[in-house]
């Protein structure tokens, strides 16, 4: 039994990056229906930006105390106004002349962005995993023997934390209406006066933003980053955003949680299960959208013209 709530706690926070990536995916496809293949590599581009901050500061081990706090409110913060500002610019010259094009076209050129992202990278840090600074104390407390990190406690909290504020923003403020305005009917919201382009380059903004600070808090919990890192986690961050139901950000953060469980049990109880964790994963996914092919919180729809 103890085996298994430490797995539970280990798949809570490595469902929490998850999460805080798939916010970015399921907020693009719910105002613009399209799949920005290019948010996992955004979201590789903070833990790099991350590192270029506390470089740039000098640390290169632990922090204690106020030095701790400002350092890390700094990092993610710039990580996150980084990576909004690549988001945005990203829709101002790949997607916005597409908006209106087949579907096929954006979703290449999506592609053809996480490939250059991921070059980028590259020419700046090398082709090679770099490590990441231990700005964090990680103290472990035992709790009825299971053994639960300071870093898993902040990849957890501020994931909560990150859904709430956006749940916020989305229903209480105006341009969240707009948000949800032009999700709903774009032409409509058009004519009541929104400004459209500016709602859905604050959509573009905000959810890149969310993938920096999650860049930030993946180089922490893992010690290290690479420029290809973005695939496979933008691949599980979208999984999660369609297992929950793609459009809906409490889906998207049910989903990121329940995919870092499964894949933190399959590894556990599996003979070889860390080769076998990412069948599963997808496996699951292929099942409940058998049976549900809305996601878990989605709603049928119908398509938009």
């Amino acid at each position: 039994m103890h085996v298994l709530i430490q797995q539970l706690v280990n798949g809570l926070s490595l469902g929490g990056i998850y999460a805080l990536i798939a916010l970015g995916y399921t907020m693009v496809y719910g105002i613009i229906e399209l799949i920005n293949f290019a948010h996992g590599d955004v979201y590789t581009f903070g833990t790099f930006t991350s590192l270029a901050v506390l470089t740039g500061l000098g640390v290169s081990g632990e922090l204690h105390g106020p030095a701790l706090i400002g350092v890390v409110a700094l990092t993610i913060v710039a990580a996150m106004l980084t990576c909004g500002a690549l988001g945005a610019l990203i829709e101002l010259l790949a997607y916005r002349r597409l908006r209106n094009a087949p579907r096929l076209a954006p979703l290449i050129t999506a592609i053809g962005v996480s490939f250059i992202l991921e070059n980028v990278m590259q020419l700046w840090h090398g082709p090679s995993p770099i490590a990441f600074p231990e700005v964090i104390p990680n103290p472990t407390a035992t709790i009825a023997g299971v053994d639960v990190s300071a870093k898993q406690i902040l990849v957890i909290a501020l994931a909560l934390v990150m859904m709430t504020a956006l749940q916020l923003f989305i229903y209480d403020t105006k341009i969240g209406k707009a948000m949800r305005a032009t999700a709903q009917d774009r032409d409509a919201a058009q004519l009541m006066g929104i400004n459209v382009n500016t709602t859905i380059v604050v959509t573009f903004l905000i959810g890149s933003a969310l993938a920096g600070a999650a860049g930030f808090v993946s180089g922490v919990y893992y010690g290290n980053t690479w420029f290809f890192n973005g695939f496979e986690a933008g691949l599980k961050a979208f999984t999660a955003a369609v297992l929950g139901g793609i459009g809906n950000i409490v889906g998207a953060m049910l989903g990121g949680f329940l995919i870092g469980l499964i894949e933190a049990i399959a590894t556990q109880y599996i003979p070889q299960g860390e080769q076998w964790s990412n069948v599963v994963v997808f496996s699951v996914l292929v099942l409940v959208l058998i049976f549900r092919p809305s996601g878990l919180l989605g709603e049928s729809l119908p398509e938009k013209v």
